[in-house]
């Protein structure tokens, strides 16, 4: 192993200024900016350090911003703290023709004056620098390179961005390892590498190992900004696969099967690795309160849903009477965001989780809550539903004939079937196509369709 590389910066004088106007502009229109349809009316700086010089051909900043904003469109709503931005910000005296999609702008002044701004995970060298820096376990101002155990990170591998990403960007580097650099972060404990690592001290298979990780030390508090995991080389993530087959009228059950398992095998796992609770009366009741206050707040927000509320709402009061009659759950750490598309299917049929970072609009303390494992799996029905409802053709018993496969696999290796503790599940998946409804609504109502039949069908459920 290299020595670790220790080196004091400081924060160029003027740098955040001279990036403000560019910035208004920019960083509203990235796909991982969380505060869309609101305008930004400031930022601030929470940190900044340079890990290539800015007079040097490339030159990169690594900059943690914050963005400010009104709570509400209405005039003299009140502006909110603002979330906070990892940015890594490349500077050129011009741009190549394969660098356009990266494009800040040009800086007139400040210690980039002249030069232009772009997105440096675009680019080879800045990308370069930040494997190199996990590799040498580097300390660089407050950023710190961590590396896991002994675990080798070959030099020369070719980075490359990925395109579909969300809320996050992901850097490839030469089909060996990915580097998911988070885009909107919070102090704290990261689940996101949190259960990764704990899932491979367990010696789980079906989580790809952290190899390194980037973190800021600021003000005595730790800011996870990236992890680096072996990549899955020509992996499908199951929402493509799924689709792929569901077009050619292909049956996916015993992929859906084997998807049950390895879920089940990394509950288990979780379960091992980390604590548990019981939940009584008071917790339960908890948590249906949160899901009938959440089924309230899409029906006011939803017309279309309001018919359907009352019914639902039963969902939610029937697991509070069963909690109070004295029934009991265990509660764990869970994905909390599981869907077709955070699992991928190796070349040899192999299915692996990733992205435990949960739903990235709720507080971190939230998202690292024992939750009873009926959530995952909630999840994953719904997303069967929406695969379904994505085909060209309809295919008549294509979701229902996944989610059974589902089920029956997971039952297999956790011992019980999520189908024999009926309520909790309707309460959960109740619970996802309201969040579902209210989403769809706002941000894609032509697909309002499909959480809409789901609530049909969860509004007049089946006699167990």
């Amino acid at each position: 192993m290299s020595e670790a590389v220790t080196r004091t910066v400081t924060s160029p004088p003027g740098l955040l200024a001279s990036l403000e106007p560019l910035l208004r502009d920019w960083l509203p229109r990235q796909r991982w900016f969380a505060g869309k349809g609101r305008p930004v009316t400031g930022f601030s700086l929470v940190a900044a350090t340079e890990l290539l010089p800015a007079d040097a051909r490339v030159g990169l900043h690594h900059v943690l911003v914050r963005a400010h904003q009104q709570s509400a469109p209405a005039a003299g709503a009140p502006e909110e703290p603002g979330d906070c931005y990892q940015l890594l910000i490349g500077a050129r005296e011009a741009l190549p023709p394969r660098l356009a999609p990266a494009l800040i702008g040009h800086v007139t002044e400040g210690p980039l004056a002249g030069r232009t701004a772009y997105d440096a995970l675009y680019d080879t060298r800045p990308a370069e620098v930040l494997l190199e820096a996990l590799r040498t376990g580097a300390r660089i101002g407050g950023l710190r390179f961590e590396r896991e155990g002994d675990r080798e990170i070959r030099t020369g591998l070719v980075p490359r961005l990925m395109t579909a990403e969300q809320s996050n960007s992901s850097v490839v580097y030469g089909d060996t390892f990915i580097l998911k650099v988070l885009r909107r972060i919070v102090p704290g404990v990261n689940p996101d590498l949190e259960l990764p690592l704990a899932l491979a001290r367990e010696g789980c298979p079906r989580v790809p190992a952290p190899a390194g990780w980037m973190v800021a030390e600021l003000a005595g508090r730790s800011w996870v900004l990236g992890v680096l995991q072996p990549y899955v080389q020509g992996a499908s993530d199951g929402w493509e696969l799924a689709l792929r087959e569901l077009a050619k009228g292909e049956d996916f059950t015993a992929e859906a099967r084997a998807l049950g398992r390895a879920t089940a095998e990394v509950h288990t796992a979780l379960a091992r690795a980390l604590p548990t609770v019981t939940l009584g009366q008071g917790q339960v009741r908890h948590l249906a309160d949160g899901m009938t206050r959440r089924l309230e707040e899409a029906a006011h927000a939803v017309p279309l849903l309001r018919p359907y509320a009352p019914a639902l709402r039963t969902a939610f009061t029937a697991l509070g009477d069963l909690a109070a009659e004295g029934r009991t759950w265990t509660a764990q750490r869970v994905h909390g965001d599981l869907h077709l598309g955070q699992c991928l299917r190796s070349p040899s049929g192999r299915w692996s989780l990733i992205d435990f970072e949960g739903e990235p609009a709720k507080q971190l303390a939230e998202r690292r809550m024992p939750q009873p494992p009926v959530r995952d799996i909630a999840g994953m029905l719904r997303s069967f539903d929406y695969a379904a409802h994505s085909a060209g053709a309809p295919v008549p018993g294509w979701a229902g004939s996944c989610r059974a496969a589902y089920c029956t696999g997971y039952a297999e290796v956790a011992g019980s079937d999520p189908r024999t503790d009926p309520v909790m599940l309707r309460a959960h998946e109740t619970d996802k196509a309201v969040y579902e409804v209210l989403y769809e609504a706002r941000h894609r109502p032509d697909w309002l369709a499909v959480p809409l039949s789901a609530v049909r069908r969860l509004s007049t459920p089946e006699p167990a």
